[in-house]
């Protein structure tokens, strides 16, 4: 499967929003990088709406229709009915000027070829082909239905959708003319690879740019073609809404999001529905909320509002293609998936720390609805361990909790009004307190004086290794104190000190009895020498001068 929608690796976050959105669960995370499952992908275009980072991106096809333009005389435009949405107060007549300047030779509304299918789905209903009817017109739910509930492909009508019947219908006017789909669908360009009738196809956001780049604006205009009824497909109940739905024996229903047509699939496939016409879009509020509408914000409301506006009372006046000519099979796409046994969930929950079912919180915050389908993810390659939130907090909190309490140095963090928030065990035998729940939301001041938390705050500035005495506990510490502007918090590291302290007290005090006794040895031996000195001739003055010397060099010792 080409690359139609792929990832710019460099923007890629890890946030898991695009698997939390994903119906299908084709995202893969591999190096702390999400990657599409191009075989698992519906190309519903979810993960590139959702994406916080930009980090997916829609294969650019303009290049392709400029080679089409290049080489062919004539390139018409199948131009799909949610462009009056993307494109305010745009008419096909001012769609087909702003075209043509591109190069097109032609432009035609796609809600052609969806008033003959919904003339088709009219037929399958009266002549009773199906009992239970699930529109073709979104290509993302034919893929999902093919790759992923075999057992509803008899529940799809078997008719070409709007495009392709269009397509097919402007070709068949002239087999030399190339055509071009433009619209707000993803998934139409690998239908378009798929089909023999379409040869480009371009979203709405690829054409504003090319606009842009042409400095070609699309003016405002008025229609007055009633005959076009079919251009209401693009809004929920839209094909309904342009179907005569009168027979008494079936129920018609429109649903939307792949989420809910997923839901519908299922009740289906159950073998207890019957007699039912089912409209089914892949987008809720269907097209016109396709995922590659060129306007960043969704206005659902006034774009439903252009797309009624601007539709017709009355079909378009075309000749019906027979059964045969808008005819189209659905094959099964099978996939290729390692289910593993219960044994392999349970060692992979094991490793996500969920040794018990209590544990298994199925927050969805991986992306994953469950934790046993995550660890099926994990089993198939497509998931990682790590990318449960809850067992890293639990890890990065127990890893946190043994360093602070197994640290020998005392640690006391405070909020921004001197409050203690936490202390651990090395801190309340500093400060010999007992339970850590005695201080804990209490004032600092409490347990020491809180000057210095103060002058950090004040200051900014942090402090390191200060020695520090508390007299209150007759303890001295090397304080260090961190203050943390953006998580509004203090910590303060206290080494105790006090035994290194005291030894240190105890060899000064030492030092100076030495030096006293010293001192009292030396004054008694001058007085000494001084006496054998008189009686030896040698003058007081210079043995004064010898012992002081001597003296002296003890008490720098």
């Amino acid at each position: 499967m080409p690359d139609y929608l792929k990832l710019k690796k460099s923007n890629c976050q890890n946030c898991y929003k695009c698997i939390r959105h994903c119906p299908v669960k084709s995202i893969k995370f591999q190096s702390n990088q999400a990657h599409i499952v191009k075989d698992e992908c519906v190309l519903c275009g979810q993960c590139f709406v959702v994406c916080p980072q930009n980090a997916k991106e829609i294969r650019n096809d303009v290049p392709a229709a400029e080679a089409l333009l290049r080489e062919n005389e004539h390139v018409a435009v199948s131009l799909a009915p949610s462009f009056v949405a993307n494109y305010p107060g745009a008419t096909i007549e001012t769609m087909t000027a702003a075209l043509k300047k591109l190069g097109f030779s032609s432009v035609e509304e796609t809600a052609i070829g969806a008033s003959v299918v919904k003339t088709e789905y009219e037929k399958i209903v009266a002549e009773r082909r199906q009992s239970v009817i699930i529109s073709t017109c979104c290509h993302s739910v034919n893929t999902m239905i093919q790759k992923y509930f075999p057992e509803a492909l008899p529940f799809l009508a078997h008719v070409l959708s709007p495009m392709q019947a269009h397509c097919k219908m402007i070709k068949e006017s002239d087999p030399q003319t190339k055509t071009v789909f433009i619209g707000p669908c993803i998934s139409k360009k690998a239908e378009c690879d798929e089909s023999p009738y379409v040869d480009c196809v371009l979203t709405f956001e690829e054409l504003t740019d090319w606009f842009k780049a042409k400095d070609i604006t699309v003016e405002a205009g008025v229609d007055h073609n009633d005959e076009s009824r079919a251009r209401l497909f693009p809004i929920t109940g839209g094909i309904l809404r342009t179907m005569t739905c009168d027979d008494p024996e079936y129920t018609y229903m429109a649903i939307d999001g792949l989420e809910n047509c997923i839901a519908a699939i299922r009740d289906i496939t159950s073998g207890k529905l019957e007699n039912c016409f089912i409209e089914m879009s892949a987008c809720v509020g269907s097209c016109i909320n396709g995922p590659a509408m060129d306007h960043s914000q969704r206005l659902p409301i006034q774009d439903y509002i252009a797309v009624n506006k601007y539709a017709g009372k009355k079909d378009f006046n075309i000749e019906q293609p027979e059964p045969e000519a808008l005819a189209r099979d659905f094959e099964f796409i099978g996939l290729k998936h390692q289910i593993p046994g219960t044994s392999e969930i349970e060692a992979i929950l094991k490793k996500m720390g969920k040794t018990r079912p209590e544990h298994e919180l199925n927050c969805g915050a991986c992306g994953y609805n469950t934790c046993r389908e995550k660890a099926i993810a994990v089993y198939q390659g497509k998931a990682e361990v790590s990318m449960c939130l809850p067992f890293l907090l639990g890890k990065a909190e127990s890893f946190s909790d043994t360093i602070i309490s197994n640290t020998p140095n005392g640690i006391l963090v405070l909020n921004e009004a001197l409050e203690i928030q936490q202390i651990n065990a090395a801190a309340r035998k500093i400060m010999n307190i007992r339970h850590a729940s005695e201080v804990l939301g209490e004032q600092v001041v409490r347990v020491m004086d809180p000057r210095v938390f103060i002058d950090v705050m004040q200051t900014g500035r942090g402090v390191r290794d200060e020695r520090a005495y508390l007299p209150e506990y007759n303890r001295y510490v090397d304080l260090s104190v961190l203050y943390d502007r953006s998580y509004h918090i203090l910590m303060c590291i206290m080494r105790d000190v006090t035994a290194d302290v005291n030894e240190q007290l105890k060899k000064e005090q030492l030092g100076k009895q030495t030096i006293e006794v010293t001192n009292r040895v030396i004054e008694k031996q001058m007085r000494v020498v001084q006496e054998i000195a008189s009686l030896l001739g040698e003058t007081t003055a210079e043995t004064k001068i010898a012992l002081t010397k001597l003296k002296e060099s003890l008490k720098d010792e």
